[in-house]
C-alpha cells in the first residue's frame, strides 16, 4: 500500500514538473499516467483491467456523450467571432467616449467593457490583450497613472473567469458535478446535482459585486488622487450618434442578456443558449464588418435581431405546447409567428456568415475555434487517463487523508485546498487545474459538508485572484506582452495589488456569506 501511494505522489509531482517544463498539457497528463500505469503493472501494484475502462470513460457520459460539454465549442466560437470582428474595439471606443469626460471615466469604461467582454467571450488572454492594445495607449496619453491604468485593465480582463457565461464555469461545473456524484456514492446518499446553470446563477452576484468593487476603487482614486485619472481633454472626435451607441453598445448587451437570460430563466439549456450566442455573434459581426454593397444583407440581419426579441417575448408570455386540451387559435398564431421569426433569424445568421466570408474572417474564426476546442477536449481525455491511474494507485484516498489531517477541521482542509490551487494557478492554466486538481480535492470537501455550488464559486474566484497575482499571474504576463516598453513591469505589479485586495475581500464575503453564491441557484430551482 505504501508503494502504491508513493507512485501516486511521484506521478502527480512528475506531471506538475513536466507541465512547468513546458511540455504539451494533454500529452503530458496522458503520457505520465500511462508510463506510471505500466510501471505499476510491472511491480504488481496496479490493476491492469482498470486501463481497459478508459475507452468507455471517453465514449460514455463523462466526455463524448456529455451534453454539457457541447456548450464549450459553441461559447468558444462565439467569443472568437466577436474578437475577430472587432466588436470589442467598438465597445471600448464607445464606452470611453461616453464616460471619458468625467474623472476616472476611462477606467470606468475599461471595467464595464471588461465585464461585457467577459460575458461574451470568457477568454481571459484575448480580453486582456485586446484592452491593453486599445485602451492603455489612450489612458497613458490622457495622463493616467500607469499603475492604475494597468491594474484596471488586468483586473477587468480576469472577469472572464467569474462572470457567466464563462468557459471556466462550464468546465468547472462538469468537474464539480462529477465530484459531487462521487462524494454521494461514498456517502451512500442520493446524488448531488450540479448543473452549469447552477454555477452560472451562483457566479452572477459575486461577479457583479466584483465589478462594483472595481468601479468603487476607481471612484476612490478619483477623489483621493484626482491626478491619477484625469478626465479626457483633447478629444476632437465627433459626437456619438444614436445609431453608433445602439449597434456598438446596445447590440452586444442585448446578446449577452438574451444568452444569459435564456439560461437563468430556464428557457434554454446552456448548450441551446450557446448556439443562440454563436448566431447572435454572427449577426453582430455581420453588422460590424458590413460595407456599402451589403445593404440587403444588413437589412436581413436587422430583421433577425427583431425576430429574436419577438421569440423571447412570445415564449415568456404564451404556452406554445401542442397537443394540450386548451390549444386555441391565439396559441396557433403565436406558434406561426415563432416559426416565421425562427426562419428570419436563420436567414440573418446566414447573412452574417456571408459578410464574414466576404471579409475573409469566417474561415479564420472557425479555424481558431476548432483549435481551442480541440485543445480543451484533448486535455480532457489526457486528464481522464491521469485521474483513472491516480485513483488506481489509491491517490484519491491519499488526498482525502491529507485534507483530513490539516489542522482546523473542514475549514482548515478548505483553506489548504484553496492555497494549493492558488499556487498552481501561477504556473498552470485553469484548464489543467480544473481537470486535474478539482476532481481530487472536491469530493472530500463535499463529504465534509460543503455545498458543491458554493465550492465551485470559491474555486473560480480563487483562480481569478491567482491569475492577477504577481509575479506569475497569467493576466500580468498577457498585459506585459502587449503593453508599450515605457510601462515598467514593477508598475504593472503594483497596479494589480489593490485589485487583488478587492478579490480577497470578495472571496471572504462569499466564504462567510454563502447566500451570495447559493441564493440565486435556489431561486432558479424553485
Amino acid at each position: 500500500m505504501e508503494l502504491e501511494l508513493l507512485l501516486a505522489l511521484l506521478m502527480f509531482l512528475t506531471a506538475i514538473g513536466a507541465l512547468l517544463a513546458g511540455y504539451p498539457v494533454a500529452l503530458t497528463l496522458g503520457g505520465v499516467a500511462l508510463l506510471f500505469a505500466l510501471f505499476g503493472i510491472t511491480l504488481g501494484v496496479f490493476p491492469e483491467p482498470l486501463l481497459l475502462s478508459l475507452p468507455s470513460r471517453i465514449q460514455g457520459g463523462s466526455i463524448m456523450q456529455n451534453e454539457t460539454l457541447i456548450a464549450v465549442p459553441l461559447f468558444v466560437l462565439m467569443g472568437v467571432i466577436l474578437e475577430r470582428s472587432r466588436v470589442a474595439e467598438d465597445l471600448l471606443h464607445i464606452a470611453g467616449r461616453l464616460l471619458g469626460r468625467m474623472r476616472g471615466g476611462l477606467g470606468y469604461a475599461v471595467v464595464l467593457v471588461g465585464a461585457l467582454l467577459a460575458a461574451s467571450t470568457g477568454i481571459v488572454g484575448a480580453t486582456v490583450i485586446t484592452m491593453t492594445l486599445i485602451a492603455l495607449p489612450t489612458m497613458l496619453a490622457q495622463k493616467y497613472d500607469p499603475k492604475l491604468a494597468t491594474g484596471t485593465i488586468a483586473a477587468s480582463g480576469t472577469l472572464g473567469q467569474i462572470i457567466p457565461p464563462s468557459i471556466v464555469l462550464i468546465l468547472l461545473a462538469d468537474a464539480v458535478s462529477n465530484a459531487a456524484s462521487q462524494a454521494a456514492n461514498e456517502m451512500g446518499v442520493g446524488s448531488f446535482v450540479v448543473s452549469v446553470g447552477d454555477l452560472f446563477a451562483g457566479a452572477l452576484i459575486p461577479g457583479l459585486l466584483l465589478v462594483g468593487l472595481y468601479l468603487g476603487w476607481i471612484a476612490v482614486m478619483a477623489i483621493l488622487k484626482p491626478e491619477s485619472c484625469p478626465p479626457v481633454i483633447d478629444d476632437d472626435s465627433p459626437p456619438l450618434t444614436g445609431k453608433e451607441v445602439a449597434f456598438g453598445l446596445g447590440a452586444p448587451l442585448f446578446l449577452i442578456i438574451a444568452v444569459l437570460g435564456a439560461i437563468l430563466s430556464g428557457i434554454a439549456t446552456p448548450t441551446e443558449a450557446a448556439s443562440i450566442g454563436v448566431a447572435g455573434a454572427l449577426l453582430l459581426a455581420g453588422l460590424r464588418l458590413s460595407e456599402a454593397g451589403d445593404a440587403f444583407l444588413v437589412r436581413i440581419i436587422a430583421g433577425a435581431f427583431a425576430a429574436l426579441l419577438l421569440i423571447l417575448v412570445i415564449r415568456n408570455v404564451m404556452d406554445l405546447r401542442l397537443g394540450v386540451a386548451t390549444t386555441d387559435a391565439i396559441t396557433l398564431v403565436g406558434i406561426a409567428v415563432i416559426v416565421v421569426s425562427a426562419i428570419l433569424f436563420l436567414a440573418g445568421t446566414v447573412a452574417g456568415m456571408i459578410i464574414l466570408h466576404r471579409r475573409g474572417f469566417l474561415s479564420l474564426a472557425l479555424k481558431s475555434g476548432v483549435h481551442i476546442t480541440s485543445m480543451v477536449f484533448l486535455i480532457l481525455i489526457g486528464a481522464s487517463l491521469f485521474s483513472l491511474v491516480f485513483r488506481g494507485f489509491g491517490g484519491d484516498d491519499m488526498v482525502a487523508d491529507l485534507l483530513h489531517a490539516i489542522p482546523g477541521g473542514r475549514w482548515g482542509a478548505l483553506i489548504g485546498a484553496m492555497l494549493v490551487m492558488f499556487v498552481l494557478g501561477f504556473f498552470l492554466d485553469f484548464i489543467e487545474i480544473v481537470f486535474v486538481v478539482v476532481p481530487l480535492v472536491t469530493p472530500p470537501l463535499i463529504i465534509m459538508g460543503f455545498d458543491p455550488v458554493w465550492l465551485g464559486i470559491l474555486m473560480a474566484l480563487n483562480l481569478q485572484t491567482s491569475f492577477l497575482t504577481p509575479p506569475f499571474g497569467f493576466a500580468l504576463f498577457y498585459l506585459r506582452g502587449a503593453a508599450p516598453d515605457s510601462v515598467q513591469t514593477i508598475e504593472i505589479w503594483r497596479g494589480a495589488l489593490p485589485f487583488i485586495g478587492l478579490q480577497l475581500l470578495m472571496i471572504l464575503a462569499v466564504a462567510f456569506l454563502p447566500q451570495l453564491a447559493t441564493w440565486l441557484p435556489s431561486v432558479q430551482a424553485n
